[in-house]
């Protein structure tokens, strides 16, 4: 029995946005498959809500083409719009109504049939956990039922694509779990999930990842490729006494590139893992640091996106010089 090829929802072809010189998006390519957790991860600034607004009708390409659930995004937008739910980085919805109204609003604004509208109401209530906060006012909510409230409200029109853009910005991370909780719920009904967020460990909840960065994507996979394939140096995990000190030591030693600090200890990235291993051990008890565990370790979501971007930042800068 052969397996059918994922239907992709969303399709880009070396997209672009300028703001007149700026290159917010710069010729960014990738689909994303029917039923798909797609994580579109970068820091603020890197072109992840300016490639969401493009894909969502709200701000025209200047170059490239793409289509969202088949309809084209230059040509299509009001299409798209019927087939899609979007939530923004900022709770969207009216603070001086009640938790109800809301949804009694954006059922009236995505035209919901009259014999749906309790229906959808009372599931919109329910997923969202809010059924006793019905009839509070949305001001009085916290961040986290704020945010429940708008993704209810998102997907009231019951949409088969979803846009999340940085969605638990400013959640607690009890809140941000339980908001990840109600995500893995509409995957499990076949709605794409298109997810904006710079959280590394909001990242290893999706299917897939996009790693943009300056508007270009520099790398995609799953959060397993990507820790796997796309990091070419190792890394090592040293607890050691005062750790915050013994960094500057560390980074003098040959074959270290970068050490930062990761919990109570350090991830140490270098060149080849065995030979860092044997200067660590030499450099640091003598100097005083006494190391309580050193091992080669698989690299988290945060050491391989540091390590893009560092290697993306110095070909920029050598790139410049050759300019020059």
């Amino acid at each position: 029995m052969t397996l059918s090829a994922p239907k992709p929802a969303v399709v880009v072809h070396e997209l672009e946005r300028r703001f007149g010189r700026f290159v917010a998006v710069n010729k960014v390519s990738f689909t994303v498959n029917q039923g798909e957790i797609y994580g579109f991860l970068g820091p603020n600034g890197a072109g992840k809500s300016t490639t969401i607004r493009m894909l969502t009708g709200i701000l025209a390409p200047s170059g490239g083409s793409g289509t969202v659930a088949g309809f084209d995004i230059r040509r299509e937008t009001e299409k798209i719009k019927t087939q899609i739910g979007y939530m923004s980085q900022k709770f969207s919805l009216y603070d001086d109504l009640t938790v109800e109204e809301n949804i009694d609003f954006y059922s009236g604004i995505y035209r919901i049939p009259a014999a749906k509208k309790s229906a959808r109401k009372q599931w919109a209530l329910q997923m969202a956990g809010l059924t006793e906060h019905r009839h509070s006012l949305a001001a009085v909510l916290s961040g986290g039922w704020k945010q429940r409230l708008a993704l209810g409200c998102a997907v009231l029109h019951e949409p088969p694509i979803l846009f999340l853009d940085e969605p638990t910005s400013g959640v607690d991370p009890a809140s941000r779990r339980q908001f990840w909780n109600l995500i893995y719920e509409l995957a499990g009904q076949g709605v794409t999930i298109f997810v904006t967020t710079h959280y590394m460990d909001e990242a290893e909840y999706c299917d897939r990842i996009g790693l943009i960065y300056r508007g270009e994507l520099i790398a995609e996979g799953t959060p397993e490729q990507l820790k796997n394939e796309w990091m070419q140096e190792d890394v090592l995990d040293l607890q050691c006494d005062r750790p915050q000190d013994a960094m500057a030591l560390i980074e003098t030693l040959p074959g270290v590139k970068e050490v930062a600090l990761f919990g109570k200890g350090l991830h140490v990235v270098a060149t080849h893992s065995e030979t860092a291993l044997a200067e660590l051990k030499t450099a640091l008890p003598p100097a005083g640091f006494a190391i309580q565990r050193l091992e080669a370790i698989t690299p988290s979501l945060e050491d391989v996106f540091v390590s893009l971007i560092e290697a993306r930042d110095r070909a920029d800068a050598d790139s410049r010089e050759v300019r020059r």
